[in-house]
């Protein structure tokens, strides 16, 4: 009975204050009264300013989210955000994704690679308006009517080249926001444990808690001597940013209100029923297999070759994410009848709008029909697509691609392909070398080009290109004389089609750029399909978006954009969860549990240095008495603190909290009531993998890396001093 008494009431608890959102900055102020009731003191009005305190001091790397945290530019992130800047600089003869990296002085700093940016968001503009206006009623000419007023918008925004501007759709077209974002490009690797501490449970913890990984590592901006941003240069140095994290030494406990900033990838919230259903019943499974094809193919070869492995290691992390966070979505859906979820609600939005005389009663109806030719072209050019993966035909599309576009004037090219795309496009081609094993790609390719003949669907183009004979030997065969004749795999022959003419590649006789060329017409002409259905769907959806708004208003439901990669703040609390009967998860972990974990076979072989610390008690001031509040809180009467509160006495590694996170999230700072770094978000639990969907304040949970566990790995295992007397510690 007591058990079930406290199941219900942590529920409760957990939904309490529905710690749903991700919200945009400007809408803070709006929901000021439920930050107060977490405990978050700072002023909704200071979060909602992006040139003030904390939140410009948040920073985007494109694909996760990081912080300063020094007056001279020291950025704090995931390791897994910054594998690609380690295996960037790791050799066979000095691995620090095996063995750590840590610059004692500034000029032992390496650069992160020609690819790694910093985006720092300066300001965030409603241009909806202007987006839409003008538009054309003709789906193709409309998709393309958007897409011209956005890229003027974005050009007269970037007139100073130290900006990178775009323009993102928000409740699925309803509204257009332009960011602006000032780009420092010269980012170096400054200090990171290795991966034995950073992906510490590797794939086999990945999604799950407990967790004791050490997720962290930092990189420095640097600029050019005028301070404005530069290429990298030995004689550059440290950026200054406007502002950088407090690091509040003491952490947190459980019960404590906390929030995140950052830059959250995709969620699919206010997505239709079916669209869920495409996604479980065909997409998921289908890419989760692809997925574990090429991971086991990768591994295999790597096992017999180091540079591989070193290679192709981010390459392994990103895709056994992926595939293990579709699986975890597919195994959440039928766990909780997510489909059965949104189908109710659905019902219910469907009623409400009958009712609802001056709704547009086609809203539904129009939206299905789109959805479903668009689950079929995505279905009829999976296979397609996918036989196109070879790394060095993906560049030969793209350069043959470069050379079609310019030849029309810059504002009317594709985005991508534009005077404003050329650095990061000529740095794309670079890091091949840093990527790419030809051995690997031909067999990568060739399970993708074998998947792409056992299905009926073909395109005549690819097959007249390929022209073999039935049996495997003889594509095999094929595609070997693919590798063994191009010279694409040269950096500098790469590099020097950048400035060929279509017709130079039209008569060229390097096997990829011939099939390049050859598939040119039917890429296109799917392309011209999915811009013409996104024409249709840029009326249908935003109508669609109008009436769901109005329903959750209704409802008293939040109303926040779905995520899709632009900066937003998602408060919550350190909780934990129940996440089966009879079995409540404790909001932290101890630096014991590494110990109790340890096999010293990877992915549980912590680093002697990390056992000899935790075995010889060696904390210091980073030795925590108590996670929690005092024993007559009402955290501790719900779950009776499980261990005495007083009896922590030990390092806490992770944490969970109730914020509301998604991949892009990874590396963003978690911040205290008054705005000060206590931790990095890393991952969900496996329960919260639908939350991309739906949102269950019960079970969804954020796992962070303690900030105390980041502070003990500096001082008593790798003693990074240098780095410590840069950071701003308070309550230390």
């Amino acid at each position: 009975m007591r058990i079930a008494l406290i199941a219900a009431l942590v529920l409760t608890s957990g939904s309490a204050y529905a710690d749903e959102g991700q919200w945009q900055p400007y809408q803070m102020p709006s929901i000021a009264d439920k930050l107060q009731q977490r405990g978050i003191d700072i002023p909704a009005k200071q979060l909602a300013d992006l040139g003030q305190y904390p939140m410009n001091a948040i920073v985007g790397l494109g694909y996760c989210t990081a912080s300063f945290v020094s007056p001279q530019g020291l950025v704090v992130t995931n390791h897994h955000c910054a594998y690609r800047a380690i295996q960037y600089n790791s050799k066979t003869e000095h691995n620090y994704l095996a063995d750590g990296f840590l610059a004692k002085t500034k000029d032992a700093e390496p650069s992160a690679g020609p690819n790694e940016r910093l985006y720092i968001t300066e300001s965030v503009t409603d241009v909806t308006k202007q987006v839409n206006a003008n538009l054309r009623d003709e789906p193709l000419a409309r998709y393309q009517d958007i897409e011209r007023n956005r890229k003027a918008l974005i050009k007269q925004c970037e007139s100073d080249d130290n900006y990178r501007c775009s323009v993102s759709s928000f409740h699925n077209g309803l509204e257009f926001y332009l960011s602006k974002q000032l780009i420092i490009r010269d980012v170096r690797l400054v200090y990171a444990p290795p991966a034995s501490v950073g992906s510490f449970g590797g794939d086999v913890d990945n999604y799950e808690y407990p967790r004791h990984a050490g997720d962290f590592t930092f990189l420095r901006a640097y600029v050019g001597k005028d301070g404005k941003p530069a290429t990298y240069a030995e004689d550059n140095v440290p950026y200054q940013p406007k502002s950088h994290l407090k690091i509040n030494a003491n952490g947190v406990k459980a019960g404590d209100g906390v929030f995140v900033a950052g830059y959250p990838g995709s969620t699919s919230r206010y997505r239709l029923t079916s669209e869920l259903k495409f996604a479980s019943q065909w997409l998921y499974p289908v890419s989760a297999q692809y997925y574990q094809q090429k991971i086991d193919t990768i591994e295999q070869m790597s096992a017999a070759d180091k540079s591989i492995a070193i290679k192709y290691a981010g390459t392994i992390a990103s895709m056994a994410n992926r595939m293990k966070k579709l699986n975890g979505l597919l195994d959440g859906f039928n766990a909780t009848d997510i489909v059965g979820i949104k189908q109710g609600r659905e019902n219910d939005f469907l009623a409400w709008l009958q009712q609802d005389k001056q709704a547009n009663q086609q809203v539904i109806t129009q939206l299905e029909t789109l959805l479903a030719q668009q689950h079929q072209l995505t279905q009829t050019n999976y296979y397609f697509e996918n036989a196109q993966s070879s790394t060095l035909l993906s560049a030969a599309k793209r350069l043959y691609r470069l050379a079609k576009e310019k030849q029309r004037p810059d504002a009317e090219r594709e985005s991508g392909y534009q005077l404003r795309d050329m650095k990061m496009f000529s740095a794309r081609l670079k890091r091949i070398d840093s990527t790419f094993d030809a051995s690997v790609d031909k067999v990568l390719w060739l399970q993708d080009l074998n998947a792409y003949q056992a299905q009926p669907l073909k395109v005549a183009a690819l097959d007249n290109q390929l022209n073999h004979t039935e049996g495997q030997q003889d594509l095999r065969e094929k595609v070997a004389g693919f590798y063994a004749l191009t010279q694409l795999s040269d950096q500098a022959t790469r590099l020097a089609w950048m400035d060929k003419t279509a017709e130079e590649f039209e008569n060229s006789q390097d096997p990829f750029i011939r099939l390049a060329v050859a598939l040119y017409d039917s890429n296109m002409a799917i392309e011209k399909q999915e811009k013409t259905l996104q024409g249709q769907l840029s009326q249908a959806r935003p109508a669609y978006m109008n009436a769901v708004i109005s329903y959750y208003k209704s409802k008293n439901w939040p109303v926040y954009p779905d995520a899709n990669g632009t900066l937003r703040i998602t408060y919550g609390m350190v909780d934990g969860y129940q996440s089966k009967d009879a079995l409540y998860k404790q909001p932290f972990t101890r630096l014991e549990g590494i110990t109790a974990k340890h096999t010293g076979i990877a992915p549980f072989d912590a680093p002697q240095k990390v056992l000899n610390a935790i075995a010889a008690g060696d904390y210091g001031k980073h030795r925590i008495q108590s996670v929690y509040h005092d024993p007559r809180s009402w955290m501790c009467k719900l779950i009776s603190c499980a261990a005495k509160p007083n009896e922590f006495n030990s390092v806490p590694v992770n944490f969970l909290s109730s914020v509301d996170t998604t991949g892009g999230n990874s590396g963003s700072p978690v911040l205290n009531g008054q705005g000060e770094l206590v931790g990095l978000n890393f991952d969900s639990t496996y329960e919260a993998i639908t939350k991309d969907w739906f949102f269950n304040p019960t079970i969804t949970r954020a796992i962070h890396v303690d900030i105390r566990y980041v502070l003990w790995m500096m001082d008593k295992v790798d003693h990074a001093d240098n780095l410590i007397k840069e950071l701003d510690l308070v309550n230390d």
